[in-house]
Formats: C-alpha cells, sequence, structure tokens
C-alpha cells in the first residue's frame, strides 16, 4: 500500500552492512527505512552462499556491543590461529602466529549467512527500523532540506540523511553521480566447504600458483573453506564438475597438502571486481560498506572495512544528536569522509600491489615477491603489524596517543 513516510535515515540495501548499520542507528534512537530488492523471507533466512568472513577482533567487538554476535552460535565461530602466504616457486614463507600479536588467535572466521541472519534478528529487536523488502526504488533525490525515495508501490520515503550500502556495483551511487573506479580482475573466484583427512591446525593460508591462487580458510580441525581464483571459465568448469570428480581436482591443486578431500554443500562462483568510490559523501548522502569500497578478497578484509563504515556513521549520528546538529549536516558527512578513506585507502592499495605482485608470472615479478617473502618473514616488526590489524579491538579511529601506544609496541624488541 503507497503511503508517505519521514524518517532520520534511509538506508538502501539490507546486506551484512546495512542491517548492522540499521541496528546501530536504532539504537541511538533514530527512526530507520531500510529498502530492500530481496524479499523478508530471503533475510530472514539467507542461503548458505560459499562465503567465510574473517573477523577481525574489532569487528567482533562491534558485533558484540551491536546484539549481532549473541544470534552466531558459538560453535559456528571458528579461530583462526595462525596465517601463511607462499609461493610455488619458493620454500619460503611468510608466517604469522598468535605470538606476533600477542593474542590467542588472529582473528576468528563466520560464514556469511549466519552472520547476515544474526544481523537480521538483532534488527528485528530493535524498535524504529521500518522495512521495504521486496522493493524497487523507481527515483533518488538529495536536496538541501531532504533526501527522497520513489518506491514502485507508489511509496515516499524521506529522510535527513540517505546510505547507499548496496553493493559495489552500487546503483544509488550511480544514480547520484558518484563516479567509481571499477577494477575487474578478469578471474572469478570459486568457493565452497570441503573435509578434508589431515588437520589444518586453525592456520589459513594462501598459496599463489601458476595461473591460479588457493586460499584454506580454517573451520573444524577437518573442515575448511576452499578458495580456488583462475579465469572466469576455467572457474565455471570447475564448479560444474562432479563431486567425486571436483574433490579429486582440489587434491590435485592443493597438491595433498590436506590428504584426501570431501565436497560439503554447495559450491558458488563470484566475478572479481574491486571498486573505490571517488567520493564517499554527497549532498544528504553517505556510500557504506562494498558501495564505498569494494575489495579483492585475497586480504580477507572487505567485510572488516563495511564495520569500519557502520562504526563512522553511527559514530556521525551519535556526534549529531549529542549536538544537536542535522545529520545530513555536510560537516558531519566531510568528517566521515575523511576518517573512512583514511582507513580504507592504505590497506585497499596494498591489496592492489599483492594481487599484481604474486599473479605477475614474469621474471622480475618470481625475483621480488621471493625477495619479499624472505624479508617480511624475517622481520618481527612486518609481522607485528599485520597481526596488530587482526588482533586491535580498539576503536576503529583510535585517537594519538592510543596510536603511538600500538607503535610503540610494534616496535619492541624481539
Amino acid at each position: 500500500m503507497a503511503h508517505d513516510s519521514t524518517h532520520d535515515v534511509a538506508i538502501i540495501g539490507a546486506g551484512p552492512v546495512g542491517l548492522c548499520l540499521a541496528r546501530a542507528l536504532g539504537l541511538q534512537g533514530l527512526r530507520v527505512a531500510l529498502v530492500e530488492r530481496q524479499p523478508e523471507a530471503a533475510l530472514a533466512e539467507p542461503a548458505f552462499d560459499g562465503r567465510e568472513i574473517a573477523l577481525t577482533h574489532g569487528s567482533l567487538r562491534l558485533l558484540g556491543e551491536q546484539g549481532v554476535l549473541a544470534h552466531i552460535p558459538a560453535d559456528q565461530v571458528f579461530a583462526l590461529r595462525s596465517a601463511k602466504v607462499m609461493d610455488r616457486d619458493l620454500a619460503h614463507e611468510l608466517r604469522i602466529g598468535p605470538e606476533d600479536g600477542g593474542q590467542e588467535r588472529l582473528g576468528s572466521l563466520v560464514a556469511n549467512h549466519l552472520i547476515r541472519r544474526a544481523a537480521w534478528r538483532a534488527v528485528q529487536e530493535t524498535p524504529g527500523i521500518d522495512l521495504h523488502a521486496d522493493a524497487r526504488i523507481l527515483s533518488v533525490h538529495t536536496g538541501a532540506d531532504e533526501a527522497r525515495l520513489q518506491l514502485h508501490d507508489g511509496s515516499t520515503l524521506r529522510a535527513r540523511l540517505l546510505v547507499a550500502a548496496d553493493s559495489r556495483f552500487s546503483e544509488t551511487r550511480r544514480a547520484l553521480g558518484i563516479d567509481a573506479d571499477l577494477h575487474d580482475f578478469g578471474k572469478s573466484m570459486l568457493v565452497c566447504r570441503v573435509r578434508h583427512e589431515l588437520p589444518h591446525q586453525h592456520a589459513a593460508w594462501e598459496w599463489f600458483g601458476l595461473g591460479q591462487t588457493l586460499a584454506l580458510l580454517p573451520l573444524d580441525e577437518h573442515l575448511a573453506g576452499a578458495v580456488v581464483t583462475l579465469p572466469g571459465e576455467q572457474a565455471r568448469a570447475l564448479s560444474e564438475l562432479e563431486p567425486a570428480a571436483f574433490a579429486a581436482e582440489l587434491e590435485r591443486r592443493y597438491g595433498g597438502r590436506l590428504g584426501s578431500m570431501e565436497l560439503v554443500g554447495s559450491r558458488h562462483v563470484y566475478p572479481l571486481v574491486a571498486t573505490w568510490a571517488r567520493r564517499f559523501v554527497g549532498t544528504r548522502l553517505a556510500l557504506a560498506g562494498d558501495a564505498a569500497v569494494g575489495m579483492h578478497p585475497v586480504t580477507a578484509h572487505g567485510f572488516n572495512l563495511g564495520l569500519a563504515s557502520v562504526e563512522r556513521l553511527s559514530d556521525l549520528a551519535a556526534t549529531a544528536i549529542a549536538q544537536g546538529r542535522d545529520l545530513g549536516d555536510p560537516f558531519g558527512l566531510a568528517r566521515y569522509q575523511r576518517r573512512h578513506r583514511r582507513g580504507s585507502w592504505p590497506l585497499f592499495q596494498a591489496t592492489r600491489a599483492i594481487v599484481g605482485l604474486y599473479t605477475d608470472e614474469r621474471a622480475p615479478a618470481r625475483w621480488l615477491r621471493g625477495a619479499a617473502l624472505r624479508a617480511s618473514g624475517a622481520l618481527a616488526p612486518f609481522r607485528r603489524v599485520v597481526a596488530a590489524g587482526l588482533t586491535d579491538a580498539g576503536p576503529v579511529d583510535p585517537t594519538p596517543l592510543q596510536r603511538l601506544r600500538s607503535g610503540l609496541q610494534v616496535l619492541r624488541p624481539g
């Protein structure tokens, strides 16, 4: 039924970032409109999609504070104790262990569909959130006084702030004239769960081989998420093999490191495209999650950056409420953009560089990555920097004093 309604914030996209943001803003007493093209049933019980999400300690903290973590079964939060990077040509490897981060584990792994379901359940407990599921947006407008959405059923939604959280291919971003740099890597990622004979010892690894990249995401001791990156047609052909033939092919590709393997559940193939929006804000508009920064999965950090945008936008709202300012105030939005760009840009560029270096088969690149693995593996401060990014459970934008303490910890001897 068509109707007009006014909210404090309208969020387009009820993926995990959009749901977590709605929950965070609802907990502050704001009225939120959440607009999603999927039907409500798909949000309530999302299907397994093959993606295992690596969560930093900071992301776990935020999910706990929002009451999302409470809806994830404890036995489905798997320990990530160490990580290693290997190259096909080299005996050397980069290993980062819990001793580098000063914690029992580097992070945790949780299935994406369980995070989505948990966030949905948390939203259901939150007053002030109006869901518009199975919705199509006919038009979107942002002006000096309000943001306005026209839906296919004739409804009009008005809000002081509009947040686009509708994927790295965001239609909202495009409709409102924000350019984005999209980099198509020309590869696809095949993801699935496998049961394997030999234990993985809760170590994640990335192996750059000839024409392929393999990753292992440890779950139960003999269960893991397998990630195979190949040219698109090869990935699709691999996904269509019969289960027994598929498992045998994975054993071959993984070099027998895990012994015999068995497919568990469904296989999924996703194209690899990275996105960087030229602007993260506009008039009464903020981009969140992949709509702002869509990462290559090699560093397994995409959702963590999405949650960082949630924390920063939640802080924007809290500051506006405390100071009696407009949620769409351009100064607050500019501050959000500065913080999120500063927090995302180094990792985004480092990821691009890693992917370029480790997928380049030319001799100079092979020599350079060998030197990089040897040097980084030998330097304790480097390993601590990487580990600190995973194990730091503090605020997403630390104070100068907190930054100083972290820096001194990284540079300690030994």
